[in-house]
Formats: C-alpha cells, structure tokens, sequence
C-alpha cells in the first residue's frame, strides 16, 4: 500500500483537524459563490430590465463575472493580512464576509421594486464574494500545506480541492430540493430566495469550527524568529525574482488550469441546459453524478502528485483537454439531443444583415439591432448559422431551411422553425445517459488532474513570509479571471460566430498557451522544504 492511501491511519489528530475545519469553511464559501451561478438565469428577469433574453441573461453573468474579476484585489487585501497578521484570522474574517454578503442577496428587492438599485446592490454584494473568496483559497491551502509533513502536502491540500466541487454540488442539491417541492413560478418569484438564507446556518456552523483552530506552526515559528515580511506586497511583486514566479505561476499553471475547471464543471451546465435544452433537474443530476464519481480523483492525483510531480499532472491535464474538447461537446450534443443533432444537419441557417455587435458586459447602454436579437434567438434554440454579406434591399434577411424572413419578429422566427421541424427541448427518453455521464467524467477527470495538485504547488513555490500573498494573486487572476470570465465569453463568441461550438476555442487557446510557458520555464517543487522561509 503507497503511503499515500495509508494516510488516513497516519495523521496526527491535529492534521486531521487542520484539514476537516478549513476544508468546511471552504466547501460552504463555494457554495455561497455558486449559488449566484447557478441561479444567474433566475436573476436575469427579476434584477435586469426586461427585454431580450440574451441581454438580461449576459447582464446576470457579467455580475457574475464581477464576483471574480475581484478576486485578485481579495487575494491582496487578505493575503497582506494573512502573511503580517496570521493564516488562522484572516481566514474567519473572509468567512463572516462570504457568509454575511450571501445571506443579504437572499433579502434583496428587485428590480421592479427599486429600479436599478437592485441590480446595483446586487452587484456590490457580488463585489464583496469575490473579496472574501480571494482570501479565502490562498488561507486555506497555505495553513493545510503549513500543517502537512514533507512528501503529504500533494495528499493534505487535495482535500481542499475538493471543496470548490462539493461547494457546487451543494448548491446543485439545495437548488434542486427547493425546485422539486414548489411550483415553477413560485421558485422564479421568491423560492430562489430560499438557498441564499439558509446559507446563515452554515456560516454559523463553520465559524465556530474555524474558532477553535490554532495558528499555522511554520507562521508561528517565523514571527517568533522575526523573519516575517513588513510588506508582502512589495516583497511579493516588485522584487525580483519573486515577482518573475508570480507571473510565471499564472500564466504557466492557474490559467490552463481555471479554464480546463470552468469548462468541466460549468460551461458543460450551461452547454446541457442552454444550448442542448436539456430540463433543469435531468442536467443538475447528470452533472451531479458526473461530481461524485470525479471528486475522489482530486485526492488521487493530489497523492500522486507527492510521487511523481505536481507540474507534469496539471500540464498533461490541460493538453489532453485542449486535444478533446471538440470531440467531446460533438458527443454530447450527439448522445444527449440526437434530434437537435438530425436537424441542424438537414436544415442550414443563414443569417444576411448589417450593424451585428458583439455582446459582452451588458448595460444601460446596450443597443440591440435587429441582427443582434436573431442570433441570439437562434443560439438561444442551440442552432448554429452561418452569417452572409447582407442583401442591398433589406438590413436582415434570415433563411431557416426554405423558410426566408426578412427583418426581425420573432413569431416569425417561432413559426420558422416549427415549420422546418425543430424538435425543441431535449427528450428525455433519447437521452444516452451511460454515455452523457461517461463524457462528464472525463470532462471531470481533466478539471481534477489540474485542480488537485495546483494548492500544493503554488505553496512550494513561494517562501513563507508572503506564500499567502504570493499564491493568492495568480490563483484568483487564473481562476477568477481567465476561468470566471468563460461563460461570459464563450456565449458572447457563439452568438458572434453563429457557431455552438465556438466558444471552446477560448479555454482551448488558454490551455495551450499554459502547457507551452508551463514546460519552457517552471519546475517541479515536490521536493522542496517548505519549513525554512526562503528558498
């Protein structure tokens, strides 16, 4: 037996304690973050004006994305604290603040009772998610590896890996519960509410748990000797060359990384929901599944990571998903909607206008033309189209099949497809589950083998006097801003393209770029003693 797997007869109680208190906080300050992700499409038509579909959905994601492009300014903030103060307090600081910012969007009014006010609370309680969830990570993963013996911090920070997932997991499982016992409407007024309140009980619980832990021994040992940093920011990125590796980490390992664990977990969601019209319960529990066979693999490669390297699992990692991507979203559109597949290859779509834009960060300024609100009903029906030069007599002229449309209505559009035989949502009975779970798994398996080792690794990069500032910022830039950034992007590049499949090329092109800086210039930190401050 590899004294990986023995581990669990091996740790000492305080390791034990150690792993279970941060690992908790950290579950639930996913779940907290995922919730709003989860429910994005629920808030697109209570906290945004209505109108087009798309607009109000990329307005809910680009408050999303808020949430995470924070996430560096967090991992500052609180990473400065966590390597002057101490692991330990930072860490229940950003607790209280998830934990707080979670329960008030569960009390917000919306926008038809305030206005824009609404959308602009919620987006600075968004704000203030990020913030914490930015030191939250780095505190954790520094104060395990901190507690861990040489050769087990790949096994003690796994664990931590594994939180983001089972974070998502719980918000699946608590949205679905609510779900299942109310009526549609009801959940879409107020129900959506419930998952949001209910997160207090669990603050409650992991602030007490967090209270009785004790300070990081190798924090400890640093203060007593008076080794600590007096400015982790400056010493972490203005002096070389700690600043070199900061930039190096990102680019050559968080970015591939957050890319590769959006596309597995999320983008495949919304892909199942959105774009295959897969109903919500039937895409929550596949995706569910597809997380429980795949959680244990984070502790997998994050114990063999101690063996055989970190560096070499998370690039093999982002170039198998960069090679299958493709394959594997045409297999899923293939064995999950096989109607949708049949029609869009009998009935070619095309789209012939001026004044089409590209649609990101969605706002009071927004101006939707009527190409605009055609590609996005057609991407909303999960249809590509191919776009053509428009016609001199008319600024929007769409073909669906032989059905020819001139300007936009979309009764018109409707009547289209139901004429050409556009089969609608997902049967449920076509559905090829063996195989719609075994391409998720895989999807998991790649999100798994760049998520497991990563903790570990960022840690031995960085010495202990700014580790938790150090690691911090290029883990929230990677994830949060490389990785949140993708639903936004992805279905911004779809409508654009008029390809489903389009948006793929974004964590494809990240992974790669990752797997390149990665192999040129970083090496392998398995070996290194973490308990001397510098190295």
């Amino acid at each position: 037996m590899s004294s990986a797997a023995a581990t669990d007869k091996n740790f000492a109680p305080e390791e034990k304690k150690v792993i279970f208190a941060s690992s908790l906080g950290t579950v639930f300050e996913w779940y907290d973050f995922y919730l709003y992700a989860t429910l994005a499409p629920f808030f697109a038509a209570l906290f945004f004006p209505r109108g087009n579909d798309t607009a109000a959905l990329l307005s809910a994601f680009a408050t999303y994305a808020a949430g995470f492009l924070v996430r560096p300014f967090g991992a500052l903030v609180f990473g400065r604290i966590g390597d002057l103060v101490g692991r330990k307090y930072t860490f229940l600081v950003t607790i209280v603040v998830m934990g707080g910012s979670t329960f008030a969007v569960g009390l917000l009014p919306t926008y038809a009772t305030i206005g824009w006010g609404a959308p602009v609370l919620l987006v600075l309680l968004r704000l203030l998610q990020g913030l914490a969830l930015g030191g939250e990570y780095g505190g954790a993963a520094t104060y395990v590896a901190e507690h861990a013996p040489h050769g087990k911090r790949g096994y003690d920070t796994a664990w931590i890996q594994t939180t983001a997932t089972l974070g998502f997991f719980m918000s699946l499982a608590v949205i679905a519960l609510a779900r299942v016992n109310m009526e549609p409407k009801e959940f879409a007024d107020w129900g959506w509410r419930i998952p949001f309140l209910v997160s207090l009980v669990l603050l409650l619980f992991s602030v007490y748990i967090r209270l009785k832990l004790n300070e990081s021994p190798v924090f400890q040992k640093m203060k007593a000797e008076g080794k600590g940093s007096k400015s982790p920011l400056t010493d972490s990125f203005l002096k070389y060359p700690n600043n070199k590796f900061v930039l190096l980490a990102l680019l050559g390992a968080t970015a591939g990384q957050g890319v590769v664990w959006y596309t597995g977990q999320f983008y495949a969601l919304f892909f199942l929901t959105i774009t295959l019209k897969v109903d919500y319960l039937t895409a929550y529990t596949l995706i569910g599944i597809s997380l429980l066979l795949g959680t244990p693999f984070f502790v997998v490669f994050g114990a063999l990571s101690d063996k055989i390297g970190r560096l070499k699992i998370i690039l093999a990692g982002c170039a198998i998903a960069a090679l299958t991507y493709f394959p594997l979203f045409g297999a899923l559109t293939h064995y999950v909607n096989p109607a949708l597949e049949k029609y869009s290859a009998t009935t070619p779509i095309q789209v012939a206008a001026t004044d089409c834009n590209f649609h990101m960060f969605i706002g009071p300024w927004s101006k939707f033309t009527d190409c605009d609100r055609a590609k996005d009903f057609l991407t909303k029906q999960g249809l590509s189209f191919k776009s053509v030069p428009a016609q001199p007599d008319a600024a929007l002229v769409t073909k669906i099949g032989t059905v020819e449309i001139k300007g936009w209505d979309d009764k018109a559009f409707a009547e289209a497809l139901k004429t050409t035989g556009y089969p609608g949502p997902a049967n449920k009975d076509a559905i090829n589950f063996p195989m719609t779970l075994l391409i998720l798994f895989i999807m998991l398996i790649y999100v798994t083998m760049v998520y497991g080792p990563i903790a570990a690794y960022l840690v031995e990069l960085f010495p202990t006097r700014i580790r938790y500032t150090s690691m911090s910022l290029p883990y929230h830039i990677g994830n949060g801003w490389f990785g949140g950034m993708l639903p936004l992007l992805a279905t911004a590049m779809v409508a654009a393209s008029g390809d489903i499949y389009y948006g793929l090329w974004y964590p494809i092109i990240v992974a790669v770029m990752t797997l390149v800086i990665g192999t040129l210039f970083l090496k392998e930190t398995k070996d290194r003693d973490i308990q001397t401050h510098d190295h």
